[in-house]
C-alpha cells in the first residue's frame, strides 16, 4: 500500500512549517478517516478533537488546524497525518500515563503542597504526562527555594518508563542549607535608631542561643512583610511621605549568608486637617461619625485609617451590605504639613443568603450543624452572624476546624450561597486511665462516652468501671437542642459502690443510687443557664471513726446497734451559669471558659447542705499562629450545712467534701491525698492497729490522738494552674489542633473551716505539726510537670509527668499518669 505523506508533526509549534511543506500536495475530498496508535484514548473521544469529517475538502491549512486541535486535547505527544488515496490517516503516539509520583529529599515543602502545585499543571496520577511543562516546574520549585534563602537548591525530574505506556515521575530535591541573615542595615533613618525599627521585624540576626522563636533564615516573603512593618511604623506616627527607596540583598561567596540593606526617606510628620464622609451610609451617618477615631488636629495614623475603613465595612455588613467599598482619599498639603481625609462609602447592594451548605461532615448530620448557625437562609447576609455561627460550631468538641466562604450566584448580584467547610474529629472516647504513685502503685479505670451519637449531636454516656476503689455504672443523655431555640434537656441514672480507704480517703464504704434531670437555657451566644434536680439514696457502712465525722454520724447512728449501716436520702436542686468564648471545643488557644454553680438540698431531705463552685479557664495567645499560648485555670469551692434536723445543726456531709490531688486537680499528687486528714482517738493503754495499718502504742496516761494516713477532704477548696502551651516536637504544624504539649505548675489546697483544729493542738498527739498546716489558710501545695495531649481514633488521650515541688511530709507524690478519654 502506497502512502502519500501530507504532514509529519512532532511538536505543535512546528505546525506552520508543516503546513507549508504540504502546500505542494493537491487538495482532496476525505472519503474516510482512520486513526492509528490509540491505546488509552477511545476512538470516539479522539474524533471529537478532529475538525474534519467525511466529505470535507482538506488542504494544508485544515491539516494544521487538525494537528493543533489534537495537541490541545493533551493526550498525544506525537502526531502524523498521512493520505492513503482519499483516506485521511492519523497516526498518534499517546502521552504516557503517570503511574506514580514520588517526592524525594524535600524537607521544607510538604508532599501535599508539592502535589497542589503539580495539580495546577494537570500533573497527577492517572493523567497523561506533558513533558514540556516539567522544565517550568523544575524552575518554579528552584525559585521557591531561592525565595527562602536556599541558593544551593536543585530540583530534577526523573521519568522512568513502565510497561503499557506508563511512567513513574520522581522529583528529586537537593535543598542544601539555608542562608542565615548576617546583618540588616537601614540607611537614611535619623529620627529612629536601627534597634527601634528592627524590633518588630520577623527576620532577625545575631540572636541569643535561647531565642528559639526568632527567624534568622532569609525568606523573600518575610522580608516583604518586614518592609510593610517598617512603613507602617512611620505611617502610624504621621510620616505620610515615608518611603523605602530601594532594597539590596547581598550574598556571601559561599551562599550561606545574607546581608540586607534598606534605603529609606523618612520625611516629616503630617496632621489631619479635616475628615469628611461622603457617599451613602444608609442613615447611619451620625453613629459612624461619633465613633470615628480620626480627629482633626491629631497626627496622621495609617493604622487608624485602616481600622476606620474596616469598621465601616463591617458595620454595614451587619445590615446585609456584604461587599461595601470604603476608600480613603488623602489630600496632602506639603506647605503646612496637613492632610484632609475624605472617606468615600459605597455600600453596594444588600446581599441575601440563598442557601447554606456544609462540606466535610461525614458523620455529623447537616441539621446538627445548622442548629448552631444563627445566619438564616432567605435573610440578608450578616458577617457578624456568620462569625458567630463559625465560633459556635468551632466550640463543638467533635469539630476540629470550621471555615466559611460566600459564593456569589451567577446572574444574581444580590444573592450568595454560604459554604461552611468543617473538619471533624473523634467525638467519642473509650475512657480509660493508668496511673502510678508512690503509695498506691498501679491504678486502672475505664468507661465510654459519645458526644455526637450517630451524628445527631446528642451526648450519650454508658460508663461501667471496676477499679480498686469503686464499681460503678452510669447512663447519661443530653439533647443540646431539645427545642429549636437551643433549650437543652438531659438526664442521668447512676449506681456506685465505693471503698474510701482504697481511694486515698478515710475509711468508709458507700452505696449510692441517683437519678437526675437537667435543663439549659441559652441567654446569648456565649452565656447559658442550667437548672437541675437530682434524687440520691446513700448507704454508709464499714465506717472508720474520726473526730471530724462523729458529728455527722451521730444524726443517724442507732444507739442499740452503733456499727449498723446508716442511710439517708436527699433531693438536690442546682442552678449554674456558664460562659464560653473559646475558639475551639478541644485544644483551644484563645478565649475563656467559665462556670459557676450553686446546689442545695431541699428542706425535706435527710441532710441539708449547699455547695457552690467556680471554674475558670483563660487562654492568652503569645504568637500570631497561636501555637504558643498561656493557660490559667482557677477552681474555687465552698460548702456547708444549713438549718437543723431534730435539733442537730447541719454540716456538709463528709461524703460531699472537696478533695484534691490527681489529674483533674493537683497533678504531682496521688488522687485525693491533699487536704485535712482524719483525727482518730485511741483509748486505753493497749496498742491499737488502725485500719490503714498504722500501729499506735498504748498510753497509760489517757487517750491518744493520731492523724490517719488517709485524707478527709474539706468544705473549702482553692486550686490554680499556670500552663505554657508549646508546639509539640516532631509534629507538623497542621496537626497542632490534634496534639498539644504544655509545661505546667499547679497550686492549691483543701481546708475544713468548720472543724476546730486548735482544740487538738494542746493534746498529746503525734500530728501537732500537721494540724497546724490544716488550720493555716495561707499554706498551699504545688507541683510542676509536663503534659502531652492528643486526639486519637479512640478519643482524647493525655500523658503527664509531674512531681510535687511543695508538699507536706507524708504526702503521696505521683510520678506520671496516662489517661485515655481524659477531659481537657
Amino acid at each position: 500500500m502506497k502512502f502519500n505523506q501530507l504532514v509529519v508533526a512532532g511538536l505543535l509549534c512546528s505546525s506552520a512549517s508543516l503546513a507549508n511543506a504540504a502546500s505542494g500536495n493537491s487538495e482532496f475530498v476525505v472519503e474516510d478517516i482512520r486513526v492509528e496508535g490509540l491505546q488509552r484514548v477511545a476512538l470516539g473521544a479522539a474524533l471529537t478533537y478532529i475538525p474534519v469529517q467525511k466529505g470535507d475538502e482538506v488542504n494544508s491549512f485544515r491539516i494544521t488546524q487538525l494537528i493543533r486541535s489534537l495537541y490541545s486535547s493533551t493526550h498525544f505527544e506525537n502526531i502524523q497525518v498521512l493520505r492513503d488515496g482519499n483516506t485521511l490517516v492519523i497516526k498518534v503516539a499517546e502521552r504516557p500515563t503517570i503511574s506514580n509520583i514520588i517526592f524525594d529529599g524535600n524537607d521544607d515543602i510538604k508532599d501535599e503542597q508539592l502535589q497542589e502545585s503539580l495539580d495546577g499543571s494537570n500533573i497527577r496520577v492517572g493523567e497523561p504526562l506533558d513533558k514540556t511543562v516539567l522544565t517550568s516546574i523544575e524552575n518554579g520549585l528552584k525559585d521557591f527555594f531561592y525565595s527562602i534563602g536556599k541558593y544551593n537548591a536543585d530540583v530534577t525530574a526523573i521519568i522512568t518508563p513502565l510497561p503499557r505506556n506508563r511512567v513513574d515521575l520522581k522529583l528529586l530535591f537537593e535543598e542544601g542549607d539555608a542562608a542565615d541573615i548576617k546583618q540588616i542595615n537601614i540607611v537614611g533613618n535619623e529620627l529612629f535608631s536601627d534597634q527601634e525599627l528592627l524590633e518588630d521585624f520577623e527576620l532577625q540576626f545575631n540572636t541569643a542561643w535561647y531565642d528559639f522563636l526568632s527567624e534568622t533564615r532569609y525568606q523573600q516573603q518575610t522580608l516583604q512583610g518586614d518592609m510593610e512593618t517598617l512603613t507602617n511604623f512611620y505611617m502610624d506616627r504621621g510620616y505620610l511621605r515615608f518611603n523605602v527607596d530601594s532594597t539590596q540583598v547581598a550574598m556571601t561567596p559561599e551562599k550561606d549568608g545574607i546581608y540586607i540593606s534598606l534605603n529609606v526617606t523618612e520625611g516629616e510628620q503630617y496632621t489631619i486637617s479635616e475628615v469628611e464622609l461622603v457617599g451613602e451610609m444608609l442613615g447611619h451617618e451620625n453613629y459612624i461619625e461619633r465613633v470615628l477615631p480620626l480627629t482633626p488636629g491629631e497626627l496622621y495614623n495609617q493604622a487608624e485609617v485602616t481600622y476606620t475603613e474596616e469598621f465601616i465595612s463591617k458595620y454595614l455588613g451587619r445590615f446585609g451590605y456584604a461587599y461595601p467599598t470604603v476608600t480613603t482619599v488623602p489630600e496632602i498639603n506639603d506647605e503646612d504639613k496637613t492632610v484632609k481625609l475624605t472617606l468615600r462609602v459605597d455600600p453596594g447592594k444588600r446581599i441575601y443568603v440563598r442557601r447554606i451548605n456544609f462540606n466535610g461532615n461525614t458523620i455529623t448530620a447537616d441539621e446538627v450543624l445548622r442548629q448552631n448557625v444563627v445566619q438564616m437562609e432567605g435573610t440578608w447576609l450578616s458577617n457578624d452572624l456568620l462569625e458567630s455561627s463559625k465560633n459556635a460550631m468551632s466550640r463543638l468538641t467533635y469539630m476540629e476546624e470550621v471555615e466559611f466562604e460566600t459564593v456569589r450566584i451567577p446572574g444574581k448580584d444580590d444573592q450568595v450561597d454560604v459554604q461552611f467547610k468543617v473538619k471533624e474529629q473523634p467525638s467519642g472516647s473509650f475512657n480509660a486511665g493508668i496511673s502510678y504513685g508512690d503509695q498506691t502503685k498501679l491504678g486502672l479505670q475505664a468507661g465510654i462516652q459519645q458526644d455526637n451519637f450517630l451524628g445527631t449531636g446528642k451526648r450519650i454516656g454508658v460508663n461501667v468501671s471496676t477499679v480498686s476503689y469503686q464499681k460503678s455504672a452510669q447512663l447519661s443523655y443530653t439533647d443540646p437542642f431539645f427545642t429549636i431555640d437551643g433549650i437543652s434537656l438531659g438526664g442521668t441514672v447512676a449506681f456506685s459502690e465505693f471503698d474510701g480507704s482504697s481511694f486515698n480517703v478515710i475509711q468508709y464504704n458507700s452505696k449510692r443510687w441517683s437519678v437526675g434531670a437537667n435543663m439549659g437555657y441559652p441567654i446569648d451566644e456565649f452565656n447559658r443557664i442550667n437548672f437541675g434536680l437530682t434524687y440520691s439514696d446513700v448507704e454508709l457502712s464499714n465506717r472508720g471513726y474520726y473526730e471530724q465525722t462523729n458529728r455527722f454520724y451521730s444524726q443517724f447512728t442507732d444507739d442499740q446497734n452503733p456499727d449498723a449501716p446508716i442511710s439517708y436520702t436527699s433531693l438536690q436542686s442546682s442552678v449554674s451559669w456558664s460562659r464560653s468564648t473559646l475558639n475551639r471545643g478541644l485544644f483551644p488557644t484563645a478565649g475563656s471558659s467559665q462556670r459557676a454553680s450553686f446546689s442545695i438540698t431541699t428542706p425535706n431531705s435527710d441532710v441539708n447542705f449547699f455547695k457552690t463552685i467556680y471554674d475558670g479557664r483563660f487562654y492568652f495567645p503569645l504568637s500570631r499562629d497561636q501555637r504558643w499560648s498561656v493557660l490559667t485555670k482557677v477552681r474555687l469551692g465552698y460548702g456547708n450545712g444549713y438549718g437543723d434536723i431534730n435539733g442537730n445543726d447541719q454540716i456538709l456531709p463528709f461524703t460531699e467534701n472537696f478533695t484534691a490531688g490527681g489529674a483533674d486537680t493537683l497533678r504531682g499528687f496521688e488522687n485525693n491525698t491533699v487536704g485535712p486528714r482524719g483525727i482518730q482517738r485511741v483509748t486505753g493503754s493497749n496498742s491499737v492497729t488502725l485500719p490503714d495499718g498504722t500501729v499506735i502504742p498504748g498510753s497509760p496516761s489517757g487517750d491518744t490522738y493520731v492523724l490517719s494516713r488517709r485524707s478527709l477532704g474539706g468544705n473549702a477548696m482553692a486550686l490554680g494552674s499556670l500552663e505554657l502551651i508549646t508546639p509539640t516536637p516532631f509534629v507538623e504544624e497542621d496537626a497542632s489542633n490534634s496534639v498539644r504539649t504544655s509545661v505546667f505548675v499547679d497550686v492549691g489546697n483543701v481546708w475544713d473551716t468548720e472543724f476546730d483544729y486548735n482544740e487538738y493542738l494542746q493534746l498529746d498527739n503525734r500530728g501537732r505539726d500537721e494540724l497546724l498546716d490544716y488550720s493555716d489558710w495561707s499554706l498551699f501545695r504545688s507541683s510542676a510537670g509536663i503534659s502531652v495531649q492528643w486526639i486519637s481514633p479512640m478519643g482524647p488521650m493525655v500523658f503527664s509527668f509531674s512531681r510535687a515541688i511543695k508538699e507536706r511530709e507524708g504526702d503521696d507524690a505521683k510520678f506520671f499518669t496516662f489517661n485515655i478519654g481524659q477531659t481537657f
